[in-house]
């Protein structure tokens, strides 16, 4: 059997880049063998499930952020230095067929001729980081704005999107009247939902929607602020902050539109995941992920970025036309069923595993 290593930041997070790698190592794992390196370890347990056969080692325990300057520069450098020497050493005496890296913390230093180095990238990066990408065999991207973008940096680059490890025969309610978002509630606010909630405050401005309610959920630096802002809008009737939910299926199924106001995604996993349910999607056109998910005027809204006002206006549109949710949703699931099922999925994974080795 083949063996795989794979290198991320932290399996023991929650967000969604964790999510992604425990379901591609489980799916994997049916045809090779799976190890994965944490370069840190917050929590005490991994939160999604691995398959028992995949084995996982950490090489620094404790979380990766600090608010000391110092420990900063020490973890953004000398650490990144250290992590890849210590992966280094380890693939030198495990030899593993493909190393998969899902994390900027290890950079391939010393390759060894008897693996082959992919890297997955989620987002846009500086010009410094494309050279560095060079060193891997093949670059995996997951949108198709991205490969317009990475084309011209590498000559073996491919579109993967992620997957969704399960696709239930299960459709939402479109009577209910719940708007749903979820996501990390980090520092910069990547999902938006400042801007979120100003959105909201213009909908509820339409007294025919009175009766909508507005489900944020998530956890993380923010959420404190993210309540404060709702009460000082006077919002916390119709908007509720709710922490993240390993059942987060439930959530889905207790609201018939999804809203991401993220400023920037690499795929967007939460709107494919609500797709999944039938939820129509309103997103704001960023650089990657949306557009590849939600077909505009056909299963949701993509609205230009930023245009607050302009998104307001989809949203009620839906809001305010349950048929019209239940259309959209319908041909949302339709989509996702067809582009990011799991077996369409590792097909193209195993494809370019087979390329990369042959």
């Amino acid at each position: 059997m083949k063996k795989i290593l794979i290198t991320l930041r932290d399996i023991t997070e929650t967000g969604g880049g964790e999510r992604v790698c425990a379901n591609l190592s489980n799916a994997l794992s049916e045809f090779y063998e799976i190890k994965i390196i944490s370069f840190f370890k917050k929590e005490d347990h991994i939160t999604y499930s691995l398959n028992p056969g995949i084995s996982v080692e950490y090489l620094s325990v404790g979380a990766q952020n600090s608010s000391n300057p110092l420990k900063k520069f020490y973890n953004k450098i000398f650490k990144r230095i250290f992590f890849s020497l210590r992966t280094a050493r380890i693939i030198k005496k495990q030899k593993p067929d493909i190393v998969f890296s899902n994390d900027g913390t290890f950079m391939p230093i010393f390759k060894s001729k008897a693996s082959k180095y992919i890297r997955l990238w989620h987002l846009n990066a500086p010009r410094k980081k494309k050279r560095v990408f060079g060193k891997y065999d093949s670059l995996v991207v997951l949108s198709n704005k991205q490969m317009d973008v990475w084309k011209q940096y590498h000559g073996n680059i491919k579109v993967i999107p992620n997957f969704l490890p399960q696709i239930e025969d299960i459709i939402t309610d479109y009577s209910q009247k719940v708007v749903v978002s979820v996501g990390r509630m980090d520092a910069g606010d990547q999902k938006g939902f400042f801007r979120l909630i100003d959105i909201w405050k213009v909908v509820k401005e339409d007294k025919n929607l009175d009766d909508w309610k507005l489900h944020i959920i998530g956890s993380g630096a923010l959420k404190l602020e993210i309540e404060a802002k709702v009460k000082a809008l006077n919002l916390q009737d119709s908007v509720f902050v709710k922490p993240f939910s390993e059942r987060i299926a439930d959530e889905y199924m207790q609201a018939s539109i999804y809203a991401m106001t993220s400023k920037f995604e690499g795929f967007g996993m939460v709107l494919a995941e609500s797709a999944a349910f039938g939820l129509p999607g309103v997103a704001f056109d960023i650089n990657a992920g949306p557009s590849d998910i939600i077909s505009n005027g056909e299963s949701g809204f993509l609205v230009e970025d930023n245009d607050l006002e302009a998104y307001a206006e989809k949203l009620k549109c839906l809001m305010h036309d349950e048929s019209l949710r239940q259309k959209f949703g319908l041909k949302s699931k339709e989509i996702v069923s067809a582009k990011f099922s799991k077996e369409v999925v590792i097909g193209l994974w195993r494809k370019l595993f087979d390329e990369l080795l042959s």
